[in-house]
């Protein structure tokens, strides 16, 4: 019986200059271990940028399931994830601990992984990255329900 391939992961990666230098290395190491990362910018450090510019089209192309997986990166994180989640079909929190980084993808089906630059270490925040993109969602007949009542919510919000 040959053994069973696990599929490439695309990610996507976003920051502005608060999460400039995190994403800076997150995808060098990615890069390394033959990720393949897709830059969304910032592409220089610039301390006059915004956030939106870079995330928001990170987010889109999740939703559009262009790429599988996004990290998006500013100062705290948390501008990060309230921008992704305005875009349909993205499913983004603010991940500081192992547990949220793969129950959040297992259980909810989250598809970015937002990071604080200025207040995640750099061991911790590529662990997290790393148990991230290995987890699954789950698909159980309880996951499903529960994931359609947010795409409930969110199809609520959509103009007729």
């Amino acid at each position: 019986m040959a053994a069973r391939r696990e599929k490439m992961v695309r990610i996507g990666i976003a920051a502005d200059h608060g999460g400039y230098a995190l994403k800076s290395l997150l995808m060098t190491t990615l890069r390394a271990r033959n990720v393949e990362v897709i830059d969304f910018g910032a592409r220089e450090l610039n301390p006059d940028d915004d956030y939106p510019d870079f995330v928001a089209p990170l987010a889109r192309a999740v939703g559009r399931k262009e790429i599988d997986r996004g990290v998006a990166v500013c100062g705290s994180g948390v501008g990060a994830c309230v921008t992704a989640n305005k875009v349909p079909g993205v499913r983004a929190a603010l991940i500081t601990e192992s547990f949220s980084a793969h129950q959040g993808v297992e259980d909810d089906d989250m598809n970015i992984m937002c990071l604080g630059g200025r207040v995640t270490g750099t061991a911790l925040a590529l662990e997290l990255v790393d148990i991230f993109l290995k987890a699954r969602f789950k698909d159980a007949e309880r996951f499903r329900r529960r994931l359609n009542k947010v795409v409930s919510l969110e199809l609520e919000s959509l103009p007729p």
